[in-house]
Formats: C-alpha cells, structure tokens, sequence
C-alpha cells in the first residue's frame, strides 16, 4: 500500500485551566524510569456508514481538540516535558495534534492490517527522545472514515492508563466529563531508585525487526487448551487461560523454527508483563496513573513430561501481594542491570508477552459509535508477543515482533498455519 498522506495542520493543544504550581513537578517512580523511551501507541479507526458521519466537518475536529484540551488538564502530566529520566515538568507546554488527509479507503487499512502500515497514522515515531509525553494524529480517509492515532510516552503511563485516558478523552466529547479523575501516585507506590547503571535504551533496536499479526479462532484456542491439559500430569492444575497457552504455543513454535538446537549455555526467559493494580494490597484503581505494571519471568525447563503451560501459571502466581511489597521496597532492583547485559550478550533469550485481552479498545465511542478495528503499530523489540481481542470477542489477536530472519522462519511453520485463523476473525 503505497504512502499518500497530506498534512492539513498541526497545533499544539495545552490544557484548557493552567496546572497548579504544587503540581508542577511530577516525580517518575522506578517503574516509570525502567522504561524504554517510546511511545505506547494505537490507532482506532471508525468507518463513515452514513451520510451524516462527516468526520471532516471543521466542528467536530474543533470538539476533539477542545475535548483534548479539557481532559489534559486532570492528566497534566501529559502535556509537560520529561527532565533527565528524573521528573516531569508539568508547564503545560501542550501535545502536538496533526490533521492528515490519507488518499486512499480505510477498506485498504482494514484488508492488510499489517502493523508497519499503522506507524504513518501516528503524530511521529514510536521510538527515540521526542519533546512531547503525548500526542494525536487525526486521520480522514478518501471515503470518508477516520483513524485516530494516539501516542503516549511509556516512561508515564503503562497500557492500562493509556486506555484510562483515551476512555476519558472520549467521555469529555461525549459531553460526560463528571469521571472518575486519574491518581498520580506511581512514584509513592514505587520511589525513584538508583537504576545501577542502567540503560532503558538497550531494550530497542533500531533495524530488522518485522511485526505480523495472527489470528486465533475461538476454536483453536479451545483446541490448544484441551492439548496442554491433557499434557498435564498434575491433576491439580486450574484449567489453563488463552494466554497461557498461546503463549507456550508461539514460544514452542518461533524456538522450533529458528533454532536447530537447544544451545546449551543459552537460558531461555518468558516475561509476561503484569497489571498490578488489582494484587496490590489494597488493590488500587484502573485510575491510578502510570508504570503500575511488573515481569512474572518463566525459565522454560525443557527435560521430558515438564509443562510450560504449568510453569507460566506458577511464574504469574508467585506475583502477588507480597511478591508487590517487597518490589516496592526496592529489594529486586540490583539485578536489573546485569539481567539487561546478559540479554545484550547472548547469554539470555528473552520473550515478551503482554496481554490486552478484556481492556476496552473498542469501548471508545466518541458519539459515532465504537472503533471498527484498532491496532497497535510495529515497534523496535524483538521477541515480543502482544495479545488482543479480536474484534467479534470469538478470537484472539497476536502480534508477533521478530528478527526478520526468524520471521521468515516462523511464518511458514506447519503446526502454527493449522491453527492461525483468517485475518479478522
């Protein structure tokens, strides 16, 4: 699919009331500074099914830059500008929201939904040190559809508060801004630490990482369940979740069909990235803003009758309340950074997993109704897995981010074409 974007405009929207000055000063907490500086970023796309859907109409883009305008000012942090991995000052300095008309049919979008493609539908790139924590491209097709890309920083906010925000961006349009208002008190619940010499950059790189999207019908998925329980001797095993087991399944498949053996001095780690809200105790709310988020780590043991599905249920489980006071004591922080060097020395393959599955990304209506797909662009990791919701609630969405060469591989595995789905399912 060929390029053809034109920019319209570009203003900088800042918040509608000027922030306090006892707020201005925003401290990161240690799972905010941990973090790669990228953006965490989606694009929604809603479709033009009538003729009074007029997205290009100059009062409705006047509304989302209004609506923008007032939601920033309960989260302000977003319109400041990061200093030194430290803090962030809050001086309403403002986010950048483009207005780009795209020369072609959102149709075009929804038949590839290839992740690459959604990076140009972004105010800017998701990697690298950009001045802005935040910033919306508003995308009109020649048909008449819309795609709003959001980017915002993930060294302030983990996926789950993006999607706090977008929900209340998209409630203040709607004309209903009496929400619940965000909690900033990350960096109460996790102190700034020192890092030990750590770098969150080490964690991109810059080149040869292809992104690609597979589709798990609800039947496959229920189809690996019955495999991996089966495979299970402990009769005490809960009944695995769909994320379990995709996940065992993608990382058995991507070793299978890039790896000729087992390396013997290769350690082999599965991350699956945590919400800790809910484990927290007291449990805090999905309002509370920021890098609340934590690693549940998987050594894989591969000798005869061991069940990976089993060992990720038990890594995940051991995350829990207490697990969460001593990581806020700081008492897992001093081998961050020699895990970070063993990954960057070969010693330590690691696989990422985040789940998105029940968030609400096709919750945000604006008042034309509910996104007809979102996605999630493609990013400079590799080895990561990011799951979704399929837009029918049947299915499961992966998409997978691999050394080019590992993905050419991996996509024309036999055992994972018997269970990928038709795009969109």
């Amino acid at each position: 699919m060929k390029t053809a974007m034109e920019l319209i405009s570009r203003k900088i929207i800042k918040p509608s009331s000027p922030t306090l000055d006892h707020l201005r000063h925003y401290q990161l907490s240690f799972t905010d500074q941990l973090c790669p500086p990228v953006y965490t970023s989606f694009v929604f796309f809603y479709p033009a099914d009538d003729a009074d859907t007029k997205f290009d109409n100059l009062e409705i883009l006047e509304q989302l830059q209004q609506s923008l305008s007032n939601v920033l000012t309960h989260f302000y942090p977003l319109a400041g500008r990061l200093k030194d991995n430290i803090y962030v000052d809050c001086n309403d300095g403002g986010v950048p929201f483009l207005q780009v008309r795209v020369k072609f049919k959102l149709v075009h979008v929804l038949e590839s939904r290839e992740p690459g493609e959604l990076n140009k539908f972004l105010p800017f790139e998701c990697d690298g040190d950009h001045e802005f924590l935040s910033g919306v491209q508003f995308n009109i097709f020649e048909c008449g559809g819309i795609g709003i890309g959001l980017c915002i920083s993930h060294k302030i906010s983990d996926i789950f508060s993006f999607f706090v925000f977008f929900k209340s961006w998209a409630a203040t349009f709607r004309g209903e801004p009496d929400q619940e208002r965000p909690q900033f008190e990350s960096a109460t619940l996790f102190p700034a630490r020192s890092l030990f010499g750590y770098d969150p950059r080490n964690a991109i790189f810059k080149t040869n990482i292809v992104a690609k999207r597979f589709f798990f019908s609800k039947s496959s998925i229920e189809a690996l369940i019955a495999k991996y329980y089966k495979a299970t001797n402990t009769e005490k095993l809960q009944r695995p979740s769909p994320i379990d087991v995709l996940s065992a399944f993608l990382w058995s498949r991507i070793v299978a069909a890039t790896m000729v053996e087992w390396k013997a001095d290769t350690v082999h780690e599965l991350v699956h990235y945590m919400n800790l809200r809910s484990i927290m105790c007291p449990p805090r709310s999905e309002y509370s803003f920021g890098n609340i988020s934590w690693a549940a780590k998987t050594v894989p043991s591969m000798g005869e009758g061991c069940n990976l599905v089993s060992q990720i249920r038990e890594s995940i489980k051991k995350v829990d309340s207490e697990y969460v006071k001593t990581l806020q004591g700081g008492g897992m922080l001093g081998s961050v950074g020699e895990q970070v060097q063993r990954v960057a020395r070969g010693e330590v393959v690691r696989f990422t997993f985040t789940s998105l599955c029940g968030l609400p990304i096709y919750e945000a209506d604006f008042g034309w109704g509910k996104p007809i797909w979102a996605g999630s662009p493609s990013l400079t990791f590799k080895n990561q897995i990011a799951f979704t919701d399929t837009v029918s609630g049947e299915g499961i969405e992966a998409k997978v981010q691999l050394t080019e060469e590992d993905m050419v591989k991996f996509q024309d595995d036999r055992e994972l074409l018997e269970l990928v789905a038709p795009t969109g399912c």
